[in-house]
């Protein structure tokens, strides 16, 4: 049998056992995992091989690194030549001996250099640093944005959201508070909660200023004065302002923003790998990034449709202290959440340590494969066996026994419980495709990192000089747009509101969408063109602010926007114009017969391709075991039963038994569907004839070793016809980069509705 054999078959290529290659069922990390080993055990490289296992199978992964080791996975070299490893060789070392080592090492496991190419090819590899700009960096703004109007919609998700957020904040700024009875975790919570509520976005600034000035005057039933004096809610104010003017805090908000999507797949679709370094930072910063991007997954998570198949992965080295037995810091209640409630939406969850006693194993008791290596003390063994008691339930648990097996692992070794599996295994973690350089330092994480993607930045406005707030003309709605800066400086623009309804029957589209411009407008002979409006995202107009942020200054309209005439004109105008562009454009697979959401973007739908496939796979996959398990069984009885005889006529002639064994598992079957490894039968026309060579005196015994031989060869005659089964069955057109057609759905001139033409204030910046 080949790795090859089975790449896209829904398995992870692990290792080996003692007898034959161990092939992992990607359906299982559904239920989760947890890789344990001691310092020099191959935890780090056994962890490795797991993504990129899964990257091969078109599955993406968020991946944390609190060590700086797992950017490794960008150090794929196809050629494996000297001249790619030796920027990477360890210092002294010969390239060329690094090449050629590691060349033999993949080679010893059956890979080769066009794995690693399949490897490097399959998903895109990101390296990130938040708060740095070592990598490519991650902005945090996005994390005080309003969340979904789906989450805002559900009470309980978003009370979840907002006492993780604040909890997070406070302990970046370095406040001790303890989630949801501190008056600085509940002042910060109900400042969130009043916002989001509303779908209102926040950013630090806002943040600051709303401490020093609530826009609530209690807190329950307490006065805000009496709850939370205004002398301390300065000092509460000034932590968070420290923490914007320290040096190197622009980092956190620079690059990309925090957004699960866009970590999981590029905007073509194509799955990602995005492993997030935070080796660089302190404690503090560890914990504040790791609980906010745990609580943007579990708000991501709620959104996606349930599924059977494997979705996406998240894992996590060195979860020491991020998930403690007794104490409950803010990245624990979501990955809590997680583990109870990723396998319904196929997130798997990967958690490593090599700290077993700081595990809270109570939280860790659904957790459906346990890969453990070798271990420091005795006290982490017996810490071990209990957590694996408990996951055991008790049911055929052997203390005594794995105690044995974990104390004679050697390196790269693991004891595999898997509840999927008929029983425990113990594997040889396989060579790692990525080259395991180590760690990585600064300068070398910048050489790995691609630029981010460019963002062009908006023209500054012309300078023009501030001054009070206009007073308009009778006949003139105004309206202004919500802003967390203090003291804006508020800019006019025309505001164009309509409701689009669009219906499609031969699609079954009936969508109806809110949209908003802003259209600037001069004082040249065209005042105003919708064509140059721009989105003003989402907006719910019926709860705008018709009156400024306090202390505001304003620019003076242009005298066309103080004329209360063309305002009818320009809603006309509106309406024609939006009959033009505002088809939906949407995404079509022929194949898959598939028809991307309104709003649902590349890759997005790419993403949703790839799990219907994927499903679609695992589906075929069960239909060619159910099929193919009996027959496998009915003709391995047969050859036993053979055997058996065989070696009793033997016994019978000659008083010794047969020098002549023939194993057997179950073929292809066992290698892609058996869960776990079983030795496949191979070499088995060549067993079966060395058989019938021996004996030749005894007539009987040479007509049951060719009914053995026969047998041996239906036997390899079943195993290729099951293979080609699952090939066929299993054949996947590749989602991320079939081509897709290009549906658009225009409205009917009866499906635009004007609702606001008015005059707008926006906050400049």
């Amino acid at each position: 049998m080949t790795v090859a054999d089975f790449e896209r078959l829904g398995v992870f290529y692990m290792g080996r056992t003692a007898e034959g290659p161990y092939l992992y069922e990607s359906n299982h990390l559904v239920t989760h995992a947890v890789v344990i080993g001691m310092t020099g055990s191959g935890k780090t490289g056994l962890s490795i091989g797991l993504l990129e296992e899964a990257a091969i199978d078109g599955v993406p992964a968020i991946v944390v690194d609190p060590k700086g080791d797992l950017g490794n996975l960008l150090l794929t070299f196809p050629g494996l030549t000297a001249e790619e490893v030796a920027p990477w060789a360890p210092a002294g070392a010969d390239p060329a001996a690094e090449a050629a080592r590691w060349a033999e090492g993949i080679g010893s496991f059956g890979q080769d250099a066009a794995r690693i190419a399949r490897l490097k090819a399959a998903a895109d590899f990101a390296i990130y640093t938040p708060g740095s700009r070592a990598g490519r960096p991650l902005s945090i703004v996005g994390s005080l944005a309003a969340p979904s109007a789906a989450v805002r919609a559900d009470s309980e998700l978003l009370s979840e959201r907002v006492t993780q957020v604040a909890a997070s904040l406070l302990q970046m700024a370095g406040v001790v508070a303890e989630a949801g009875k501190s008056r600085e975790h509940v002042l910060v919570s109900t400042i969130l909660q009043r916002a989001w509520s509303v779908g209102e976005s926040l950013d630090l600034a806002g943040l600051v200023a709303r401490i020093q000035d609530p826009p609530f005057d209690r807190v329950g039933v307490i006065a805000l004065d009496s709850f939370f004096p205004d002398k301390d809610r300065f000092e509460l104010a000034l932590a968070f302002n420290a923490l914007i003017a320290s040096p190197g805090f622009d980092a956190w908000l620079a690059g990309e923003p925090l957004d699960v999507e866009r970590l999981l797949w590029t905007s073509a679709g194509k799955p990602r790998v995005s492993i997030l370094s935070i080796a660089h930072l302190g404690d503090a910063e560890r914990m504040f990034f790791v609980s906010l991007l745990l609580g943007q997954i579990v708000a991501w998570m709620r959104t996606q449709p349930g599924t059977p198949s494997l979705r996406a992965l998240f894992f996590m080295d060195e979860i020491f202290g991020y998930f403690p037995p007794v104490a409950v810091p803010p990245s624990k209640p979501p990955l809590l959440t997680l583990l109870k409630q990723a396998r319904a939406y196929g997130l798997g969850i990967v958690l490593a340590t090599q700290n077993p006693v700081d595990l809270d194993y109570k939280g860790l008791a659904n957790t459906g494969t346990w890969m453990v290596g070798r271990l420091q003390t005795e006290r982490d063994k017996a810490r071990l066996l209990d957590g694996l008691e408990g996951v055991a339930g008790g049911r055929g648990f052997d203390r005594g026994q794995i105690d044995a097996a974990l104390s004679a692992l050697p390196k790269r070794h693991f004891y595999v419980h898997d509840v999927h599996a008929p029983a425990p295994v113990v594997i040889e973690s396989r060579w790692t495709l990525s080259y395991l350089r180590g760690p990585l330092t600064r300068e070398e994480i910048k050489r790995l990192a691609a630029p981010p993607a460019g963002v062009t930045a908006p023209l500054a406005a012309e300078a023009v000089p501030a001054s009070g707030r206009p007073v308009l003309p009778p006949g003139i709605t105004e309206v202004f747009l919500p802003t967390t800066k203090p003291r804006p400086t508020y800019r006019a623009w025309v505001l164009g509101a309509a409701r689009v309804h669009i219906e499609d029957a031969k699609s079954k589209l009936d969508f109806t969408r809110e949209v908003v411009f802003l259209a600037p407008v001069s004082d040249g002979p065209i005042p105003l063109r919708w064509e140059d409006a721009v989105w003003a995202g989402p907006l719910a107009i019926h709860e705008l602010p018709t009156a400024p942020a306090p202390d505001a200054s304003f620019v003076p309209p242009a005298s066309a926007m103080l004329d209360p005439k063309r305002y009818p004109a320009w809603t006309k105008e509106l309406l024609a114009w939006l009959g033009r562009p505002q088809g939906i454009a949407r995404f079509k697979s022929a194949p898959a017969k598939l028809i991307s959401e309104p709003g649902e973007d590349e890759r997005a739908f790419r993403a949703r391709l790839a799990q219907v496939s994927r499903e679609a796979r695992d589906a075929a996959a069960a239909t060619i075991r159910d099929k193919y398990r009996p027959k496998f069984e009915a003709i391995e009885e047969k050859i036993r039963n053979k055997q058996q005889s065989i070696a009793a006529r033997e016994e019978q002639a000659r008083g010794q038994g047969m020098d002549v064994a023939v194993a057997l598992g179950s073929g292809i079957l066992g290698a892609f569907l058996g869960g776990g490894a079983r030795r496949a039968v191979s070499g088995a026309a060549a067993t079966a004839r060395s058989a019938g060579r021996a004996s030749r005196g005894q007539k009987t015994v040479e007509r049951e070793r060719e009914d053995l031989a026969a047998l041996m060869t239906k036997y390899g005659a079943l195993q290729e016809e099951a293979k080609a089964a699952l090939a066929k069955a299993t054949a996947l057109v590749d989602p991320a980069t079939a081509p897709l057609e290009t549906v658009v759905s225009k409205p009917k001139k009866t499906g635009v509705a004007v609702q606001l033409v008015a005059l707008a204030w926006k906050a400049d910046g």
